[in-house]
Parts: C-alpha cells; structure tokens; sequence
C-alpha cells in the first residue's frame, strides 16, 4: 500500500543510484516529493544487504562513510545484493536535525511507520514493509548527534524468542567488525525502532553509536569504515581479509537505574568522563544556575554502579534531559 516510487530496480544486475520519491504534498508544490537517495549493486548470487545512515539527521559518520562508499564500491567487488540509503530522513539530514522539520518525525520511532501518514512515517512503512523483507541483514549506523557524546560501540538486537541460530549469527557478526565494545540488546520488540521490522521479519539486525557531538572526526569515519568493510566480508559479499579484531567487551545497558536526568534547566557541569566505572552513589555531576548566583549547585549522582558510555554534550540543559546513561559487562 505504499505511495512512495522508486527509480531504481532492486533485480537489475550492476550499480544503480537513483530515488526513493516520499509524496509529499504542501501549498508550494501540490505534487512534491522528498527524494531519498538511494544506490543497489547487484553482482550474482550472494547475501542481501541493507546499509543505511541518516535515521537521525544530525548524525554524520554514517552518512559520510555510506556516501563514499556509493561513490568508490565497484560493482563486480560485491557478490549478491547490497542496497545503500546514506541519508534515510532526508528532511532531517538536510536540516541537521534529529527530528524531521516537515512532520516533527523521530524516524527510529516511526516503526512500522503509516503508508497515509507523514514523510517520516511513510518512510518507516516502506522500510519495514518492503525493503527488510527483502534482504538478509539490516546494517544502521548511528552516533550520539548533537545532543550526546557515546564512548563508540557497535550493537545487535533481537528478541528473546529469536532463534538460536539468528542470535548466534547476530552475536558473531557485531564481534567482526573490529570495535572494542559491543552492545547487546535481547528484549521485547521496541515499538517504534527499526529493529520492530528486524524482529518482526526474523532479519539479523546491526546497529551501534559511533561518536556524536554533531561533529566529524577522522578516527569516528575510520570505525565506520572498518565497520561497513568487515560486515560485507563476514557476509561473504566482499573477498576482502582482515586479521582478526581482539574479542570485544560485550555491554548491556541494563535498565531505568542506568539513566541520569537533570530535574530542573540550568547548567550541567560533568563529573565524569566516558569510559569511567563508576559505583552506586557516585557524583555524576552538577547543575549550576548562572542566572542566579546565590543559588547552590544541586549535585547529580548515580543510581547504579556500571561503565559511563553516554554523556550529553551541551552543558545548558532543560528538565527531563539525559545527562549520562551506564552499561555493563554481559553476564
């Protein structure tokens, strides 16, 4: 029941960079579209790969390392199929922003999406409803945007009545791809993300924060780029050979307790640094109120002991903002 077109052909041999077109129509342009960029290269027999960015506009080493890689990947270097979308919410990638500006949409919130809803939700619908279907592996990559910095991991998700054999192949393909920590998130399916279509269509699902502050750093696009080459080669959709990454330090953020959240606005001034292994009780920080001196800092702690992997990057924040969040070792 989908509206949106395409101008690609997922079964044609070769490469191919065209369009998703997202109706959408406003009093400047009665038939308007988003187009969503889109590229497919199709080389013979092979897995079937999905690599997307973009899900969270203001997140760029995703978007970048899946741009050169439309740009630089030969098509006979690939066996199979692998379909790349390096900026999946457009209109929030061109805007910067986490949320779509023409809908207010959180695209990783959007699952299964709405064929008659807005922009974002038609994009979900498509996604979950034709493209996840029809690969093997869904690969999205994300960091901490504007608002947060993450200590950088690659993650897997799945349900607990997943099979034994996805949970196997899910656990030995985020351990490939050459980072020190991995995330590993086995619960109920999240209404709302992307792995809601994952789940749904027994897809092996790849995701993982990559770096964050809304900034581009060499060593962030270098994780990504060693990230996107060894899930291809662990795949069997590239020949390419990587001597093997040590084991990494697989994490769980393990419940309500590992977030802290400021109680008022102010100015939060941080206590800790990413990667830190903090106790119960610890200073996480402090909120400062410049607009009136005389008033005490009211100190923040932690509510559970574990690894510091997320912290917010501005330091003015609003009540009800996430100022750190925790994770600890599997098992």
């Amino acid at each position: 029941m989908t509206q949106i077109t395409t101008t690609v052909d997922y079964a044609a041999p070769g490469r191919q960079v065209g369009w998703l077109r997202v109706p959408h129509s406003v009093t400047r342009s009665a038939y308007g579209v988003v187009p969503v960029p889109i590229a497919v290269f199709n080389n013979g027999d092979g897995p079937s790969i999905l690599l997307t960015a973009g899900n969270h506009g203001d997140e760029y080493e995703g978007q970048i390392v899946l741009t050169r890689l439309i740009q630089r990947l030969p098509p006979e270097d690939i066996r199979g199929r692998v379909i790349v979308i390096p900026s999946l919410n457009t209109p929030a990638a061109i805007a910067g922003t986490r949320v779509s500006p023409l809908d207010q949409g959180n695209l990783n919130r959007a699952f299964p999406g709405d064929p008659d809803g807005g922009p974002t939700w038609k994009i979900a619908d498509y996604l979950h409803n034709h493209l996840v279907p029809m690969v093997d592996v869904v690969a999205d990559f994300h960091c901490g945007g504007g608002s947060l910095a993450y200590r950088p991991h690659a993650s897997t998700h799945f349900s607990p009545d997943a099979s034994p054999e996805l949970k196997a192949r899910s656990l030995a393909a985020v351990k490939s791809l050459g980072l020190r920590h991995v995330m590993i998130f086995e619960t109920a399916a999240r209404a709302g993300g992307m792995s809601t279509a994952t789940r749904e269509h027994r897809k092996i699902y790849i995701n993982g924060e990559y770096g964050g502050t809304g900034a581009l750093t060499p060593e962030g696009l270098a994780l990504v780029e060693g990230a996107v080459a060894r899930l291809l080669a662990f795949f069997g959709a590239t020949d390419e050979t990587f001597e093997p990454a040590p084991p990494p330090v697989a994490l769980h953020v393990f419940g309500p307790r590992a977030y802290v959240y400021a109680p008022e606005a102010g100015v939060f001034v941080q206590a800790t640094r990413l990667g830190d292994t903090v106790a119960e009780g610890d200073l996480c920080g402090e909120l400062f109120f410049p607009e009136n001196p005389g008033r005490a800092p009211i100190r923040l702690h932690f509510e559970a002991a574990g690894d510091v992997v997320c912290q917010r990057h501005p330091a003015r924040v609003e009540r009800g903002d996430c100022v750190a969040h925790l994770a600890r070792p599997v098992g």
